[in-house]
């Protein structure tokens, strides 16, 4: 057997997010499919580097697959590619070592979650359209309290099969460019709908509902009712893992 590392990028808007769900059609669950089809039929089985919630993209992506057979990776590639719907992109195979595991194996992971304050049909669907006036020096001073090794149980999602809920963040600010407004911010793990519940409170304090401060005082509570509401999946984006 031979164990090949691909990485990829999607377009989440028509998944229930990246993992094989029971009724509802999955990006891993599209990919596998493709490898069955390539392999006469075959169950393959596919270990993602982590989970993205419904709606959610992936700029950068990495899977790993145990295959029998020595495979041309550039060849293999084209026909992935030609069989996959055009929300999913090949970027690359290859082999690695047997036992490099794509989710545990990763040290480092980065989410962009994008914000545009004037409508635009162009970017509705990988933008979160938001006209209010938000303070973003204020938000930078709200994310700081983010930093560090902490409990974020008041931005996770409630009743998931986690064993902790403690998280490492690295860095997490916000930035202005031509496009709108981004906050970018990385981690070791990140817990479900943790960036969006993230996003969701930094906006309050941008929007003088809340003091910059107050983040502490979330993050003590361990209570997701004491965050803000989760912004709509489609403005974020998994953006980069490094190994």
């Amino acid at each position: 057997m031979t164990r090949y590392f691909f990485e990829i990028s999607y377009k989440g808007k028509n998944y229930h997010g990246w993992q094989r769900q029971a009724n509802s059609v999955s990006v891993q669950e599209t990919i596998e499919s493709c490898f069955s089809k390539l392999y006469s039929n075959k169950e393959i089985g596919i270990i993602g580097c982590g989970r993205t919630d419904a709606g959610v993209h992936a700029k950068q992506y990495f899977f790993h697959v145990d295959l029998e057979n020595s495979e041309d990776t550039i060849v293999f590639v084209f026909k992935l590619n030609r069989m996959l719907p055009e929300s999913i992109f090949i970027k690359e195979m290859k082999s690695v070592e047997s036992d490099l595991h794509a989710r545990f194996a990763a040290k480092k992971r980065t989410y962009r979650y994008f914000i545009h304050p004037q409508k635009d049909p162009f970017k509705e669907e990988l933008s979160w359209y938001f006209p209010q006036k938000i303070d973003v020096d204020q938000m930078n001073k709200a994310a700081n309290f983010l930093l560090g090794e902490k409990d974020f149980c008041s931005f996770a999602k409630v009743h998931t099969d986690v064993k902790t809920t403690i998280c490492s963040i690295y860095s997490a600010k916000w930035h202005t460019d031509a496009n709108g407004l981004y906050f970018e911010i990385s981690a070791n793990r990140f817990l479900r709908n943790m960036v969006r519940a993230i996003v969701g409170t930094l906006l309050e304090v941008g929007a003088g509902k809340i003091p910059p401060e107050e983040i502490q005082t979330i993050l003590t509570a361990k209570n997701r009712q004491e965050a803000a509401v989760s912004v709509p999946a489609h403005g974020l984006f998994l953006w980069e893992i490094l190994y």
